[in-house]
């Protein structure tokens, strides 16, 4: 299966993350909030601008800038 970047993900879509490209604290950040390694993450809903989004992770619904989701990578389901 092919690997994308979170900010692909249509609204309802789920899919299961692979890998963080993000370094230092935001990697730190991004892992505290539960994003590791074989988690799901829903797309729950996206702004008007695309910017940012709402994400289920474990849970919790985070909103996470595109900046940063970007670096994020998922295998859909």
């Amino acid at each position: 299966m092919e690997i994308h970047p979170l900010t692909e993900l249509d609204e309802g879509q789920i899919a299961r993350v692979k890998n963080i490209l993000s370094t230092g604290s935001m990697r730190r950040r991004l892992q505290d909030i539960g994003l590791i390694e074989n988690t799901d993450v829903q797309c729950m809903q996206k702004s008007p601008s695309g910017d940012p989004i709402a994400y289920l992770i474990r849970g919790a619904i985070i909103a996470l800038r595109t900046e940063d989701s970007g670096n994020i990578l998922v295998q859909f389901h």
